[in-house]
Protein backbone atom coordinates (compact mmCIF):
# COMPACT_ATOMS: atom_id res chain seq x y z
CA UNK A 1 0.00 0.00 0.00
CA UNK A 2 0.85 3.76 -0.93
CA UNK A 3 1.02 4.91 2.78
CA UNK A 4 1.46 8.49 2.15
CA UNK A 5 -2.12 9.17 -0.01
CA UNK A 6 -5.38 8.62 1.00
CA UNK A 7 -8.20 9.34 -1.90
CA UNK A 8 -11.08 11.45 -0.64
CA UNK A 9 -14.11 10.99 -2.82
CA UNK A 10 -17.94 13.08 -2.67
CA UNK A 11 -20.83 10.99 -4.14
CA UNK A 12 -24.76 11.58 -4.21
CA UNK A 13 -27.20 9.09 -5.89
CA UNK A 14 -24.81 7.79 -8.95
CA UNK A 15 -24.56 4.18 -7.88
CA UNK A 16 -22.92 3.08 -11.06
CA UNK A 17 -20.34 5.94 -11.40
CA UNK A 18 -19.27 5.34 -8.16
CA UNK A 19 -18.67 1.46 -8.76
CA UNK A 20 -17.14 2.09 -11.85
CA UNK A 21 -14.43 4.59 -9.90
CA UNK A 22 -13.72 2.47 -6.58
CA UNK A 23 -13.21 -0.35 -9.16
CA UNK A 24 -10.46 1.08 -10.54
CA UNK A 25 -8.88 2.63 -7.48
CA UNK A 26 -9.04 -0.54 -5.95
CA UNK A 27 -6.47 -1.95 -9.31
CA UNK A 28 -4.48 0.52 -8.43
CA UNK A 29 -0.50 -0.67 -7.56
CA UNK A 30 -0.69 2.16 -4.85
CA UNK A 31 -3.65 0.66 -3.09
CA UNK A 32 -3.99 4.10 -1.30
CA UNK A 33 -6.94 4.40 1.67
CA UNK A 34 -10.25 5.37 0.10
CA UNK A 35 -13.11 6.78 1.49
CA UNK A 36 -16.80 7.87 0.47
CA UNK A 37 -18.39 10.69 1.46
CA UNK A 38 -22.15 10.34 0.57
CA UNK A 39 -24.02 13.42 0.71
CA UNK A 40 -27.10 12.36 1.88
CA UNK A 41 -27.66 9.56 -0.93
CA UNK A 42 -31.42 8.71 -1.08
CA UNK A 43 -30.83 4.39 -0.32
CA UNK A 44 -27.13 5.28 1.05
CA UNK A 45 -23.89 3.85 -0.59
CA UNK A 46 -22.83 0.18 -0.98
CA UNK A 47 -19.23 0.00 -2.21
CA UNK A 48 -18.87 -3.76 -2.91
CA UNK A 49 -14.93 -3.53 -0.84
CA UNK A 50 -15.27 -3.90 2.42
CA UNK A 51 -11.82 -1.78 3.44
CA UNK A 52 -13.58 1.42 1.66
CA UNK A 53 -14.40 3.64 4.63
CA UNK A 54 -18.39 5.40 4.11
CA UNK A 55 -18.73 8.55 5.91
CA UNK A 56 -22.29 8.98 6.08
CA UNK A 57 -23.83 12.88 5.72
CA UNK A 58 -27.44 13.41 6.49
CA UNK A 59 -27.43 15.88 3.66
CA UNK A 60 -26.04 17.06 0.47
CA UNK A 61 -22.87 19.41 1.45
CA UNK A 62 -21.39 19.65 -2.14
CA UNK A 63 -17.83 20.10 -2.41
CA UNK A 64 -17.80 20.53 1.52
CA UNK A 65 -18.55 17.34 1.95
CA UNK A 66 -14.62 16.53 1.20
CA UNK A 67 -13.70 17.55 4.29
CA UNK A 68 -15.13 15.13 6.07
CA UNK A 69 -13.25 12.78 4.02
CA UNK A 70 -10.16 14.83 4.79
CA UNK A 71 -10.68 15.04 8.67
CA UNK A 72 -11.25 11.10 8.74
CA UNK A 73 -8.18 10.23 6.90
CA UNK A 74 -4.39 9.76 8.21
CA UNK A 75 -2.72 10.06 5.23
CA UNK A 76 -0.33 13.17 5.16
CA UNK A 77 -1.25 13.55 1.30
CA UNK A 78 -5.30 13.55 -0.09
CA UNK A 79 -5.75 12.86 -3.49
CA UNK A 80 -9.47 14.37 -4.33
CA UNK A 81 -11.92 12.11 -6.33
CA UNK A 82 -15.34 12.57 -7.52
CA UNK A 83 -17.59 9.51 -8.52
CA UNK A 84 -16.94 9.95 -12.00
CA UNK A 85 -13.09 9.90 -12.33
CA UNK A 86 -10.40 8.18 -11.21
CA UNK A 87 -5.89 8.16 -10.97
CA UNK A 88 -4.13 6.39 -13.23
CA UNK A 89 -1.26 3.73 -11.77
CA UNK A 90 1.70 5.27 -10.25
CA UNK A 91 0.22 8.81 -10.24
CA UNK A 92 -0.43 8.88 -6.61
CA UNK A 93 3.12 7.71 -5.45
CA UNK A 94 4.45 10.07 -7.59
CA UNK A 95 2.73 12.84 -6.15
CA UNK A 96 3.67 11.65 -3.05
CA UNK A 97 7.34 11.79 -3.66
CA UNK A 98 7.30 15.29 -5.39
CA UNK A 99 4.83 16.98 -1.94
CA UNK A 100 8.14 15.07 0.15
CA UNK A 101 10.54 16.62 -1.86
CA UNK A 102 8.88 20.40 -2.19
CA UNK A 103 7.80 21.23 1.50
CA UNK A 104 6.34 24.79 0.09
CA UNK A 105 4.11 23.05 -2.20
CA UNK A 106 1.00 22.56 -1.15
CA UNK A 107 -1.17 21.54 -4.01
CA UNK A 108 -0.36 19.47 -7.00
CA UNK A 109 -3.23 20.08 -9.76
CA UNK A 110 -3.28 17.10 -12.37
CA UNK A 111 -3.46 16.46 -16.14
CA UNK A 112 -7.25 15.75 -15.97
CA UNK A 113 -8.32 13.61 -19.43
CA UNK A 114 -11.25 13.63 -20.79
CA UNK A 115 -12.91 10.44 -23.30
CA UNK A 116 -10.77 9.70 -26.34
CA UNK A 117 -7.42 11.37 -24.04
CA UNK A 118 -8.89 14.58 -24.09
CA UNK A 119 -7.11 16.96 -22.02
CA UNK A 120 -9.67 19.03 -19.72
CA UNK A 121 -9.99 22.62 -20.90
CA UNK A 122 -8.53 23.76 -17.19
CA UNK A 123 -5.73 21.65 -17.85
CA UNK A 124 -4.56 23.10 -20.47
CA UNK A 125 -5.04 26.73 -19.72
CA UNK A 126 -2.78 25.90 -16.20
CA UNK A 127 -0.37 24.26 -17.98
CA UNK A 128 0.33 27.74 -19.78
CA UNK A 129 -0.69 29.97 -16.80
CA UNK A 130 1.72 33.15 -17.20
CA UNK A 131 2.51 33.00 -13.07
CA UNK A 132 6.33 32.70 -11.73
CA UNK A 133 7.68 30.84 -8.92
CA UNK A 134 9.86 30.02 -7.14
CA UNK A 135 13.36 28.13 -9.40
CA UNK A 136 12.87 24.33 -8.90
CA UNK A 137 9.12 24.05 -9.00
CA UNK A 138 8.08 20.32 -10.09
CA UNK A 139 5.37 21.96 -12.74
CA UNK A 140 4.03 25.52 -13.33
CA UNK A 141 2.93 27.65 -10.73
CA UNK A 142 -1.51 27.98 -10.73
CA UNK A 143 -3.61 29.70 -9.02
CA UNK A 144 -6.93 27.21 -9.67
CA UNK A 145 -7.18 23.41 -10.07
CA UNK A 146 -9.40 21.04 -11.11
CA UNK A 147 -10.91 19.36 -7.76
CA UNK A 148 -11.43 16.05 -8.78
CA UNK A 149 -7.65 15.66 -10.68
CA UNK A 150 -5.54 17.15 -7.23
CA UNK A 151 -3.39 16.15 -4.68
CA UNK A 152 -3.04 18.29 -1.40
CA UNK A 153 -1.09 18.18 2.23
CA UNK A 154 -3.89 17.24 4.60
CA UNK A 155 -2.58 19.44 6.84
CA UNK A 156 -2.67 22.95 4.41
CA UNK A 157 -6.16 21.66 3.73
CA UNK A 158 -7.46 22.04 7.10
CA UNK A 159 -5.55 25.06 8.34
CA UNK A 160 -6.99 26.72 4.73
CA UNK A 161 -10.75 26.04 6.11
CA UNK A 162 -11.00 23.34 3.22
CA UNK A 163 -13.63 23.85 0.23
CA UNK A 164 -16.43 26.74 1.81
CA UNK A 165 -19.66 25.06 3.02
CA UNK A 166 -22.65 26.57 1.04
CA UNK A 167 -21.11 26.63 -2.36
CA UNK A 168 -22.41 22.87 -3.82
CA UNK A 169 -20.42 21.54 -6.92
CA UNK A 170 -19.10 23.67 -9.27
CA UNK A 171 -16.10 26.51 -9.05
CA UNK A 172 -15.63 25.81 -5.80
CA UNK A 173 -11.94 25.41 -5.91
CA UNK A 174 -11.13 29.33 -6.50
CA UNK A 175 -11.83 29.93 -2.73
CA UNK A 176 -9.69 27.27 -1.42
CA UNK A 177 -6.74 28.47 -4.18
CA UNK A 178 -6.55 32.09 -2.58
CA UNK A 179 -6.72 30.74 0.96
CA UNK A 180 -3.55 28.52 0.22
CA UNK A 181 -1.89 30.85 -1.66
CA UNK A 182 -2.41 33.36 1.32
CA UNK A 183 -0.75 31.69 3.25
CA UNK A 184 2.30 31.50 1.22
CA UNK A 185 1.89 28.16 -0.22
CA UNK A 186 2.53 27.35 -3.90
CA UNK A 187 0.15 25.66 -6.23
CA UNK A 188 1.52 23.60 -9.35
CA UNK A 189 0.43 22.35 -12.31
CA UNK A 190 2.11 18.77 -13.09
CA UNK A 191 1.56 17.01 -16.51
CA UNK A 192 3.19 13.93 -15.86
CA UNK A 193 0.26 12.77 -13.13
CA UNK A 194 -3.22 11.94 -14.37
CA UNK A 195 -6.72 11.39 -13.34
CA UNK A 196 -9.29 10.04 -15.96
CA UNK A 197 -12.77 12.38 -15.97
CA UNK A 198 -16.07 10.77 -17.42
CA UNK A 199 -18.60 13.16 -16.54
CA UNK A 200 -21.51 11.16 -15.47
CA UNK A 201 -24.62 10.99 -17.61
CA UNK A 202 -26.34 11.97 -14.57
CA UNK A 203 -24.36 14.97 -14.14
CA UNK A 204 -26.91 18.55 -14.79
CA UNK A 205 -24.67 20.71 -17.03
CA UNK A 206 -27.23 23.52 -16.71
CA UNK A 207 -26.95 23.76 -12.85
CA UNK A 208 -23.30 22.97 -12.92
CA UNK A 209 -23.09 26.47 -14.77
CA UNK A 210 -25.67 28.07 -12.94
CA UNK A 211 -23.41 27.34 -9.74
CA UNK A 212 -20.26 28.01 -11.43
CA UNK A 213 -21.24 31.93 -11.85
CA UNK A 214 -22.74 32.18 -8.37
CA UNK A 215 -19.62 30.86 -6.94
CA UNK A 216 -17.53 33.17 -9.55
CA UNK A 217 -19.62 36.29 -8.34
CA UNK A 218 -19.60 35.75 -4.74
CA UNK A 219 -15.38 35.55 -4.88
CA UNK A 220 -15.46 38.23 -7.01
CA UNK A 221 -17.28 40.46 -4.36
CA UNK A 222 -15.74 38.61 -0.99
CA UNK A 223 -11.87 38.31 -1.81
CA UNK A 224 -11.45 40.82 -5.24
CA UNK A 225 -10.29 44.41 -4.18
CA UNK A 226 -13.58 46.57 -5.62
CA UNK A 227 -12.13 47.85 -8.93
CA UNK A 228 -11.05 43.71 -9.89
CA UNK A 229 -14.47 42.65 -8.27
CA UNK A 230 -16.47 45.26 -10.75
CA UNK A 231 -14.16 44.28 -13.68
CA UNK A 232 -15.72 40.29 -12.62
CA UNK A 233 -19.52 41.50 -12.44
CA UNK A 234 -19.40 43.37 -15.88
CA UNK A 235 -17.53 40.34 -17.52
CA UNK A 236 -20.74 38.01 -16.00
CA UNK A 237 -23.22 40.47 -16.98
CA UNK A 238 -22.05 40.60 -20.48
CA UNK A 239 -21.76 36.65 -20.49
CA UNK A 240 -25.42 36.00 -19.16
CA UNK A 241 -26.61 38.04 -22.01
CA UNK A 242 -26.43 35.42 -24.24
CA UNK A 243 -26.95 32.44 -21.71
CA UNK A 244 -29.87 32.03 -19.46
CA UNK A 245 -28.22 29.59 -17.42
CA UNK A 246 -25.40 32.15 -16.18
CA UNK A 247 -28.21 34.68 -16.03
CA UNK A 248 -29.62 32.27 -13.65
CA UNK A 249 -26.52 32.34 -11.54
CA UNK A 250 -26.17 35.96 -11.34
CA UNK A 251 -29.51 36.19 -10.45
CA UNK A 252 -28.61 34.09 -7.28
CA UNK A 253 -25.35 35.23 -6.63
CA UNK A 254 -27.76 38.87 -6.09
CA UNK A 255 -29.34 37.14 -3.30
CA UNK A 256 -26.73 36.42 -1.22
CA UNK A 257 -24.82 39.47 -1.88
CA UNK A 258 -25.42 40.65 1.17
CA UNK A 259 -24.13 37.81 3.62
CA UNK A 260 -20.89 37.81 0.72
CA UNK A 261 -20.11 41.37 1.26
CA UNK A 262 -20.73 40.79 5.56
CA UNK A 263 -17.97 38.07 5.19
CA UNK A 264 -15.59 40.68 2.44
CA UNK A 265 -11.46 39.75 3.43
CA UNK A 266 -9.54 40.78 0.75
CA UNK A 267 -6.73 38.56 -0.75
CA UNK A 268 -3.24 39.43 0.20
CA UNK A 269 -1.06 41.29 -2.21
CA UNK A 270 0.91 37.79 -3.19
CA UNK A 271 -2.63 36.50 -4.04
CA UNK A 272 -3.92 39.15 -5.69
CA UNK A 273 -0.85 39.97 -8.13
CA UNK A 274 -1.46 36.50 -9.50
CA UNK A 275 -5.24 37.17 -9.87
CA UNK A 276 -4.76 39.96 -12.11
CA UNK A 277 -1.71 38.02 -13.87
CA UNK A 278 -4.02 35.60 -15.09
CA UNK A 279 -7.10 37.85 -15.83
CA UNK A 280 -4.27 39.71 -18.02
CA UNK A 281 -3.62 36.56 -19.88
CA UNK A 282 -7.07 35.62 -20.82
Amino acid sequence: MEPRVAVVIITRDRPDDLARTLGRLHALPERPTVLVVDNGSRDGVRTGFPEVVVLRQERDLGAAGRTAGVLAATAPYIAFCDDDSWWEPGSLSAAADLLDAHPDVALLAARVELAGGRLEPTCAAMARAPLTGRPGLPGPPVHGFVACGAVVRRDAYLAAGGFEPGRGVGGEEQPLAAALADRGWELVYVDRLTAQHRPSPLRDPAARRRIATRNDLWFAWRRRPAAAALRCTAAELRRAATDRHRRAGLLAALRGAPQALRSRRVTGARTERRLADLASAR
